[in-house]
């Protein structure tokens, strides 16, 4: 989709200063990326996950792709990374579900046969990927029976499931359009958000896992967990927009940054590659989730308004200048501690125009 048009420079410091609620409250960052996600990406070992109390667990993932045809490239790419991050983070190939109908790497309009890029600049992230379900496999029955860890309700597929304990870490990231209350696929029947809340509830009362984080990229994904995902399951789930809107493309042709001139088709989600570039640059064992996702949201809001910002140097300090147009800046003194927490997303967005040296 496309962005806003329009913004105010209030918006920008708003959203700078301020964290907005758009997720389940963590308080005092109870769930912490140590203990949580880091399990996921920032280990870079396959070895046992050691408890506070000594017990040990293992880390599992699950991820789909909900989409299929070349148009969709997108969502295929954003789970083509995350299984990177996932590797990297030192999780095994038993240990990760994919979900994707596999139609994208040796699809005629791909320029680049058999690689898959989630950034204009990016490398190969489809190198390596398992190729659990593909296909006609890909469907709502097989994703439940992966979560839920039940082999006898599959149907097709390598038969990879969740088989996780009561010490283990579930994480799970979809990535493709939505709609209210309900996800799309590239079978049929879709997701439904009361359906998939009975799967993790089932998950929950099993006893098969001790935390659960689940990433969610589609429009209107906020339906899917707003006043339907019960307290108490030890779950937490982020998602790129509310109840009521839309999540957007990214690296799409004509916008800035642009895929290479041979593709023309968007190259990721905002909020996925948000996050997931994210994890490439933080030290994941010492952000927090809430941490995450407030860095997360700061991008998206500035990518989704057309302001131009401008980094300036100057004896020591930092300076921004934000410009509405080319006409109409405003030039923001020292923003000292604040301008220097936020820099690297400041650098990362797509609307950094210039770095200025004096």
């Amino acid at each position: 989709m496309t962005r806003l048009a329009s913004a105010v420079v209030l918006l920008f410091l708003v959203s700078l200063s301020g964290f907005a609620a758009g997720s389940r409250d963590l308080i005092g960052d109870v769930l912490r990326l140590p203990s949580e996600a880091s399990r996921f990406f920032g280990r870079g070992d396959d070895g046992p996950d050691e408890q506070d109390d000594g017990t040990v667990g293992t880390r599992w993932a699950v991820l789909i792709a909900g989409s299929n045809g070349y148009w969709n490239y997108r969502h295929q790419a954003d789970i083509c990374h995350a299984y990177q991050l996932l590797k990297k983070g030192g999780l095994k190939d038993e240990n990760i579900v994919v979900f994707m109908y596999d139609d994208i790497a040796y699809n005629e309009e791909n320029p680049r046969p058999g690689v898959i890029i989630n950034s204009p600049h990016g490398d190969d992230v489809y190198k390596g990927v398992p190729k659990d379900y593909t296909g006609d496999d890909v469907t709502v029955n097989n994703f439940f029976a992966a979560i839920l860890g039940n082999k006898t309700a599959l149907t097709g597929g390598t038969g990879k499931v969740v088989d996780s304990g009561p010490n283990d870490h579930i994480f799970i990231y979809y990535s493709d359009h939505g709609g209210p209350g309900v996800l799309g696929m590239p079978t049929s029947p879709y997701i439904y958000a009361n359906d998939l809340i009975e799967v993790l509830k089932k998950k929950h009362a099993a006893g098969t896992y001790k935390s659960l984080v689940f990433y969610l990229e589609a429009c209107e994904s906020g339906s899917i967990f707003e006043g339907l995902l019960p307290e108490g399951l030890n779950i937490f789930a982020t998602t790129a927009s509310n109840a009521e809107e839309s999540s957007w493309g990214t690296y799409c042709p004509g916008e800035y940054p642009s895929p290479p001139p041979e593709y023309e088709t968007c190259l990721g989600d905002l909020y996925s590659v948000a996050w997931m570039e994210d994890s490439d640059v933080h030290n994941l064992r010492s952000e927090t989730l809430h941490q995450q996702y407030e860095l997360v949201r700061i991008r998206i809001v500035m990518e989704q308004i057309e302001i131009f910002f401008f980094l300036l140097y100057m004896k020591d300090q930092l300076f921004i200048i934000v410009c509405l147009n080319k006409r109409d800046c405003l030039y923001l003194e020292s923003l000292g501690g604040l301008a220097k927490k936020y820099l690297d997303v400041i650098l990362l967005v797509a609307n950094v125009n210039s770095l200025i040296s004096l």
